[in-house]
Formats: C-alpha cells, structure tokens, sequence
C-alpha cells in the first residue's frame, strides 16, 4: 500500500478508502488530480453521506468510474451541504 498524499476537498478529508480506491485506480486519481478543491469536497460528501458501508462501497466504486469517464462532480445529487 503507497503513502501518496492525496489532496481533499475544502471541507472533508479524505477517508483512507476512498484513498486507497483511487490510488489503485490510476485513471480516476489522474481526473482527481485535475479537478477542484471544491470538486473533491462534492465527490468525499457523496462517498461518505451513505448510511450503510454497501452503499459507501457502491458509491465509491461508481465515482471511480465516473471520474475514469471524464465526470468532475458527483449528478443526480444536491451536493455537499458543508461548505
């Protein structure tokens, strides 16, 4: 397991499995490389609202993919309402 540092958002550190899911994906942690303080919060917010550990595993591996497609924050949802 790598000791990269990844950036979070303005609001949310970043969990350590969402960490570790990105960093084993180098496609998505490239668009996560790119994208906004702001950006990563949204993406952290979504990953880490879900209730249940299925559904924060579900979200996390959805955002992978959507980052991987070139999406630089989380649809269909009304966004971090931390910031």
């Amino acid at each position: 397991m790598t000791k990269e540092k990844i950036a979070g958002g303005t609001v949310h550190p970043m969990p350590k499995d969402f960490r570790e899911a990105l960093v084993a994906t180098p496609a998505a942690l490239a668009a996560w490389q790119d994208i906004t303080p702001l950006a990563r919060n949204e993406w952290i917010c979504w990953v880490t609202s879900g209730k249940k550990a299925e559904t924060r595993s579900i979200r996390i591996e959805k955002g992978l993919s959507k980052l991987k497609g070139g999406m630089r924050r989380p649809c269909c949802w009304a966004g971090c309402t931390h910031r």
